[in-house]
C-alpha cells in the first residue's frame, strides 16, 4: 500500500449508479463532448466516455469534476493524450 505523504499525488474517483462521476485530483479539462472527456489527473490523462455526458461541476483551484449522463468506461491513457487519436484512420490501418 502507498501512503500519502507531504506533497504526494492524490487522485480519487466515485461513481454512483453509472450516472454520476466525481473525481478530485483533475489538473485541466483537455476536451468534453456529450460522449468522452478528457482529463488530466494527478496521475495521468483519464478518458470518460459515455451518453449524454455534461458537466455537474468544475472547480480547477480544487481539482474537483463532477460529470452526469450514462458512463460506459474510464481509462487511463500512458503518454501523450492525443497519440492514439493523431494516427488517423489511415494510420491505424498501415501501421
Amino acid at each position: 500500500m502507498v501512503e500519502q505523504g507531504k506533497g504526494a499525488k492524490r487522485h480519487d474517483i466515485t461513481m454512483h449508479n453509472r450516472k454520476l462521476l466525481e473525481l478530485t485530483g483533475v489538473l485541466k479539462v483537455d476536451s468534453f463532448d456529450s460522449e468522452e472527456f478528457l482529463l488530466e489527473t494527478e496521475l495521468g490523462y483519464l478518458t470518460v466516455t459515455g451518453q449524454n455526458l455534461h458537466m455537474k461541476h468544475l472547480s480547477l483551484e480544487q481539482g474537483h469534476v463532477a460529470i452526469e449522463g450514462f458512463i460506459h468506461s474510464l481509462a487511463y491513457m500512458d503518454g501523450a493524450p492525443h497519440s492514439s487519436k493523431s494516427k488517423g484512420l489511415f494510420g491505424k490501418l498501415f501501421k
